[in-house]
């Protein structure tokens, strides 16, 4: 993932590879996005990894354990969908086996009340319950410090076995087993389909089946019901007690709101007397996944040989954060967010609605990085339309231009990282089309009516509506023409539609580049952007990227640097615009946006196709010809970026 600083876990927390091998589920979630109604009822979904181990690698990795998933998946989309993105979030893939014969499994679920969370698996022959022992490379659970395995994946015979091999693999390479009792009734035969919610039904059969399994475990985790089906009591300080009687590993039980009591050595009469962890007052949204995100940070701590009160704690916040938010594993916070909520906490029990908090989060799980960006804008509309004077059947061929730029951009790029392309909704569908079969490359789309002033959306002044159904790997871009001298009035107006676009963009997941061009409208000095900037943050605007104009000297980029990593150091940074400026002086620009800290690249559009565009709509070029004049004009301004890289660099 994206810019999440260094967990800092101990280096001599063990020479092998990997921290944990997490056994078991792995399941495509759907959650329903209309809260407070029936599943019947809910009409679009959001999509995430799911299954309990398959999120507790997601988390342990956030919190900065090296960790890796073992289960199966489809060879379909969707089995694809859960490899990416764990590779995305810092996840081991390599003990994914892919399954020809079955597809990946499926949880959907809806949010009816805060008790009430109705829940269907999609499980019937799916591929994770077909793991086997095969599955179970002995130089793969060697490589990991610990091992956990998860009780739902002891109710098939394949997966038992499965789950018992890597636990005797694990124990003679001296790694630790670690138990997740994760009981989920129907999933072994005591429930109907529509049961997927409840959460205990007492079976002997269960109870007989788990308890063969506690004697190797070093740590074991559980609700109160799990604690009780693990070890067949209906009491639960019996229960702990049996469990004891069978086990020597220490017992993590969880208990929702109340926190987490950890237990080592003998249980006594007094179910108090264990470590407690105490609880957050936070708000319940979904009990899907806080198990999960609990584990987790409970990890983090105890395999890192921190005390169990600290364990408890920073598991009872990783809870938090999922009970207050929608999905799982996506929900789980980083290390970054986790010490920052622990240093500075929050006002809101709904963490949801803490906007500092979720700043740092998103910031900090972006899709990836991208530490250098070199982009083609040809998100450009009235330019071509004023090159084109109106003609319908010159107007008609914009969108074949810019399907031409694609091509000149990705001649360019021959499949490296660091670039990208800005292209519009009005005359882009097909070149966002061919800009899209390249995996690699950013995509920025324009938002704003061109040359308003103030603000003014395009198409629609409802941006939700439009941007619900974008890419979400493509960035919003919103160009203001603001200066720090405006009007109170007119900045006022301008300051209201960009947070009209920031909160947008936040609520539907998409990153966005705020443009901001002051110079066409006043003075431009060492201060102006500088001044610029910090009102914007003042008004609570934290892009993700600025794009700004070439600034004349160091100083003012040297302003702007502090101005952004003052403000929001998880910023990704700037990219420079171009402003149709001649290659001269678009060198000089780059020269004096070479010194800053933040400027991470360009994204320039006319320097290099204007040219083209009006010899190409005129006749006078043919598409090789207007491919390649942009291409040479693109390269040379890459090329020169990064030549002053590695100037700056030696």
């Amino acid at each position: 993932m994206s810019q999440i600083p260094s967990a800092q876990v101990p280096s001599g927390a063990g020479a092998k590879p990997l921290d944990l091998i997490t056994i078991g589920r792995a399941s495509v979630d759907l959650y329903g996005q209309q809260i407070g109604t029936r599943l019947e009822d809910v009409a679009s979904f959001a999509k995430s990894v799911g299954g309990c181990p398959c999120n507790i690698s997601v988390g342990t990795a956030r919190l900065g354990l090296k960790s890796a998933l073992l289960t199966r998946v489809g060879d379909e989309q969707m089995g694809r969908f859960i490899r990416e993105q764990l590779q995305r979030e810092g996840v081991e893939t390599r003990g994914i086996v892919t399954d020809p014969e079955r597809l990946t499994a499926l949880a959907i679920l809806s949010v009816e009340n805060d008790k009430s969370f109705p829940l269907l698996f999609y499980r019937d022959n799916c591929a994770d319950n077909a793991l086997c022992e095969d599955d179970i490379s002995e130089d793969f659970i060697r490589s990991a410090r610990a091992v956990l395995v998860t009780g739902t994946h002891f109710a098939k015979p394949n997966a038992d076995a499965a789950q018992r091999k890597a636990i005797r693999i694990a124990k003679e390479s001296g790694a630790r087993i670690v138990f997740d009792i994760d009981y989920r009734p129907n999933l072994w035969g005591l429930a109907g389909h529509d049961a997927g919610e409840s959460r205990y039904i007492a079976s002997d059969r269960v109870s007989a089946h788990l308890k063969t399994v506690l004697g190797d475990c070093d740590l074991i985790v559980g609700t109160e019901e799990e604690v009780l089906i693990a070890s067949g009591e209906s009491d639960l300080l019996a229960a702990l007690k049996t469990i004891r009687s069978l086990s020597k590993a220490t017992i993590v039980l969880k208990r929702g709101p109340m926190g987490c009591i950890v237990y080592d050595g003998p249980i006594s009469d007094d179910l108090e007397d264990g470590i407690v962890g105490k609880g957050f007052p936070i708000e319940v949204y979904n009990v899907l996944g806080a198990g999960d995100a609990f584990m987790s940070g409970f990890l983090r701590g105890w395999l890192t040989g921190e005390p169990h009160a600290t364990s408890a704690t920073w598991a009872n916040a990783c809870g938090a954060f999922a009970v207050s938010r929608l999905l799982c594993a996506p929900e789980i916070p980083t290390w970054t967010e986790l010490q920052y909520f622990l240093e500075h906490g929050s006002k809101e029990k709904a963490l949801r609605k803490d906007e500092a908090i979720n700043h740092v989060h998103w910031a900090t799980t972006r899709r990836r990085d991208i530490p250098l960006l070199m982009a083609l804008a040809v998100d450009h509309r009235s330019q071509l339309e004023d090159i084109a004077e109106g003609n319908p059947e010159l107007l008609s061929r914009i969108p074949a231009f810019k399907v031409l730029a694609v091509k000149a951009a990705a001649e360019v790029a021959q499949g490296r990282s660091g670039f990208g392309m800005l292209i519009d909704d009005k005359y882009g569908r097909d070149a966002l089309y061919a800009a899209g079969a390249h995996r690699d490359f950013w995509i920025g789309k324009p938002i704003e009516l061109p040359g308003s002033r103030p603000l003014t959306f395009e198409f629609s002044q409802d941006l939700g509506s439009r941007l619900v159904d974008w890419p979400v790997d493509h960035c919003i871009k919103v160009l203001s023409f603001y200066h720090p001298d405006d009007p109170a009035e007119l900045k006022a107006a301008q300051v209201a539609k960009l947070r009209s676009a920031f909160e947008a963009a936040r609520k539907v997941g998409r990153e966005i580049l705020i443009e901001i061009i002051a110079g066409k409208h006043g003075k431009l000095d060492d201060r102006t952007i500088p001044r610029a900037l910090e009102e914007l943050y003042d008004a609570g605007l934290k892009p993700d990227w600025w794009k700004l104009e070439p600034q004349a000297s160091r100083a003012a980029w040297a302003a702007i640097d502090a101005v952004i990593e003052t403000r929001d150091p998880l910023c990704r940074g700037v990219v420079l615009l171009g402003l149709e400026a001649p290659y001269e002086v678009l060198k000089d620009g780059f020269a004096a946006a070479r010194t800053s800290k933040t400027v991470k690249g360009f994204a320039v559009g006319r320097t290099i196709f204007a040219d083209a565009a009006k010899a190409w709509l005129a006749g006078r070029m043919t598409d090789e010809q207007a491919v390649s004049d942009m291409a040479a004009k693109f390269k040379a301004l890459v090329d020169l970026w990064l030549q002053l890289g590695e100037t700056k660099a030696a």
